[in-house]
Order: C-alpha cells, then sequence, then structure tokens
C-alpha cells in the first residue's frame, strides 16, 4: 500500500537505457504481488498448473526478469522479513479487503459481468508463504541473488542503496523515500507503453519541498502508514503546511490537540532507524538451465519453448561477470 505522496512528489521520466549497466534492488513483495494482480485471464482468474496451483508470479518473475537482464540491468530481489507488530492492523484491513473482493469477484463471474470480475480479481491477490519460496527458488535457478531482510524488505533495499551496493530500489511504494532510498524507480516491472519508468530522488525531494527527511517521514505519520492510521482529513498537501509552520510532528500534535494511535517516536523510529543488515553478498551466476526447465516445465506445465527464450535472455549475465566482480 504505502504511504500516499503521489500529490506532492514529480518522478522524472527515464528510459532503459538509462539503468544499462546498474545494479537495482527490487522489493520483491512489491512486484511479485503485481504479478499476481496483473498477470490474470479475461476474467481475472490467474495463471495456474495442472494441480490448481498459482504460477501468475513465476510468469512475471521470468519474463520481466530476463527482459532486464537483456537491457542490461542487474537485479536483486529482496524480501521481507518479520513484520512489525504495528503492521497487523494494516494486514488485517488487506485481508478483508480481498476476501471482500473475492467474495464480489465469484458474484460477477455467475453473473456474466467480466469486466467487472476481472476487476475485483486484482484487488483479490494473496501471497502466500508457498507463493514466497517458490520464487526464491526461480530466482536461484535463475542465478539471481536475493536477500533475506531482517524486517521490511524496502528498508533493507533502501539501505543497499545507502552504501552504494544497488544504484535504486525498485517498487511502487513511496515508503523507499522514508526508509532514506537515495533512489527509487518505479513502473520497472510493469509492461505497457503508458508506464515508462520514473526515477525519484531522495535528495531532490527534499530540496523541492525544502524539508529534511526527519519532516519528511513526520509527514507520513500524519498522512498514514502501514504502521499507523494517520490523522483524519490530513493528506500529503496539508501534511506538508502543517510541518512547514510547526517544523515537527511533535509540535503539530500539540498545537492541534491530537494524539496519534502510534507513539511518534516509535513511528519515527520505524523509518529512521529499522534493523537491516550489512552482512550479505551479491553475486550474479550462471542460469541453471535444466533446473529451470524441471522446475517450471516439469511441475509447472510452462511451454518450454517460451522458457527457453527467457532463459538465453539470462546468457547475458555471463558474458559481463567479468566486470561485475571488478565492479564489486
Amino acid at each position: 500500500m504505502g504511504v500516499k505522496f503521489k500529490d506532492i512528489i514529480s518522478p522524472e521520466e527515464i528510459k532503459f537505457d538509462d539503468l544499462d549497466g546498474k545494479v537495482v534492488a527490487i522489493d520483491a513483495a512489491n512486484v511479485i504481488y503485481q504479478f499476481l494482480s496483473s498477470i490474470r485471464q479475461y476474467d481475472g482468474t490467474p495463471l495456474k498448473d495442472q494441480n490448481g496451483r498459482i504460477t501468475s508470479h513465476f510468469s512475471g518473475i521470468l519474463y520481466r526478469t530476463s527482459s532486464l537482464i537483456e537491457k542490461g540491468i542487474k537485479p536483486v530481489y529482496v524480501f521481507d522479513g518479520k513484520s512489525s507488530a504495528l503492521k497487523k492492523e494494516t494486514q488485517e484491513k488487506r485481508k478483508e479487503i480481498k476476501e471482500e473482493s473475492e467474495k464480489k469477484w465469484k458474484e460477477a463471474l455467475e453473473d456474466g459481468r467480466v469486466e467487472d470480475a476481472r476487476k475485483f480479481a486484482v484487488r483479490s491477490s494473496r501471497m502466500s508463504p508457498e507463493i514466497v519460496e517458490g520464487s526464491k527458488k526461480l530466482i536461484e535457478l535463475m542465478g539471481i541473488p536475493y536477500i533475506q531482510a531482517k524486517g521490511e524488505g524496502e528498508a533493507q533495499a533502501s539501505h543497499m542503496v545507502s552504501l552504494g551496493d544497488a544504484w535504486c530500489v525498485v517498487s511502487q511504494d513511496y515508503d523507499c523515500m522514508l526508509f532514506g532510498a537515495p533512489r527509487m524507480v518505479k513502473n520497472l516491472t510493469i509492461s505497457g507503453s503508458q508506464n515508462k519508468p520514473e526515477l525519484i530522488e531522495l535528495e531532490k525531494v527534499l530540496k523541492n519541498l525544502n524539508i529534511t527527511r526527519e519532516q519528511l517521514v513526520d509527514m507520513a505519520i500524519m498522512v498514514g502508514t502501514d504502521f499507523n492510521q494517520g490523522i483524519k482529513g490530513i493528506g500529503a498537501k496539508k501534511g506538508l503546511k502543517l510541518i512547514k509552520k510547526y517544523g515537527d510532528i511533535y509540535h503539530i500534535l500539540d498545537s492541534l490537540n491530537i494524539q496519534l494511535d502510534v507513539d511518534a517516536q516509535i513511528l519515527r523510529e520505524m523509518f529512521l532507524n529499522h534493523e537491516v543488515d550489512s552482512n550479505y553478498q551479491l553475486k550474479w551466476e550462471k542460469a541453471d538451465k535444466q533446473g529451470i526447465i524441471d522446475f517450471l516445465c516439469g511441475e509447472h506445465d510452462f511451454s518450454e519453448d517460451r522458457v527457453l527464450n527467457a532463459v538465453d535472455k539470462l546468457k547475458k549475465l555471463e558474458i559481463t561477470q567479468s566486470s561485475l566482480e571488478q565492479w564489486f
């Protein structure tokens, strides 16, 4: 879901060529959810193998990742670790929305309202432990590194960019800015001519808004995050006005005589000092061609020709591996 900052942040449209040779840290949960939502049949039914197991995410990971590599982009996936207890309420709300959407999806199918069915189907997407583990297995077979975060994947990915081990975080959520990512790129994993990659640089955002990162976090707390409900009636634009008038979240709460559902200091720490891991290795390996075929074609009924075509694109990593090692 992420914090709603669309009204105050203006991304810069870029080309895939601008990312040639760069390492990108992909927020795994964010993009896999996109695949589960968007890669579906016309009536909204997700792709499945003959045993009824969902395979939409495998299609997304294989074909999109291989296309990125073909363009010279070097991906690393970052998976969420243990969720904070503060996120429980958000997760419960999301669960309710998904269950209601699934109900409406089935009703629309029964009524023959195919367009409505697909709309509700997209909102019903869920990411199970099996989907996560299957995704990791495929990513590993492809020779792509993945990192298991201690906490939020976006925080870990942002940390990697801050250290210079990756050039940007790939995500649709502005939370990366709150976690201190110097750069984030949106729309990198979405196909379609209307969705061009968009770059957001933290330094430029702060300069344009004339605020600090701490104040950006305070604004997010007012607007609402995955960890708190926010203040009713305050969106990004109003939050910006308040932060410029009062300086920080504490003075705002005192002046407006408002109490948050979660202590402001705890929320600040969630973004400014999130637990991350600096002890990781990034190494791109030769893709396990037979392993991918056995997994996708043997276990999940993928077309071997299409899989082989995607695997061929992964060979570019082998060509650039020596330069990668020099880069690190």
